[in-house]
């Protein structure tokens, strides 16, 4: 099942939740989550989290890992390491944005959200 975008590129002017995704094999797994930024506007922050779920219904309190802060353009790596929270199925992103200074008030990002697993990458390397 796994690699797959967990979102496909989509520019976004506002907080949000992408799609949920199954992890089929990869449940209790070591993945590798892959965040680009292709777009922005000056001034402007934008924080991502993962979110997972038994049922795809409940998603909980706290979320399974965030990015640090993202201001710039660029392709940042984290390791999600789900062996502790075996009974997550399903994966989601959520985003919240801030923007400060002149101009448009309205923050503007275009980002994307890759996931593959450990082994995955190990053996392609």
């Amino acid at each position: 099942m796994l690699p797959q975008f967990l979102l496909t590129e989509t520019t976004v002017r506002e907080a949000g939740t992408g799609p949920d995704l199954n992890l089929g094999d990869q449940q209790g797994g070591t993945l590798i989550l892959t965040l680009g930024i292709t777009r922005i506007i000056e001034q402007e922050s934008i924080d991502i989290s993962i979110w997972g779920s038994a049922d795809g219904a409940d998603w909980g309190t706290k979320a399974l890992i965030s990015f640090p802060q993202k201001f710039y353009c660029g392709t940042y790596q984290i390791l999600l390491d789900l062996s502790e929270t075996p009974q997550v199925k399903h994966l989601r992103a959520k985003w919240q944005m801030n923007r400060w200074g002149k101009g448009d008030p309205k923050p503007l990002f275009s980002i994307y959200l890759f996931v593959q697993a450990m082994q995955h990458m190990a053996a392609a390397g």
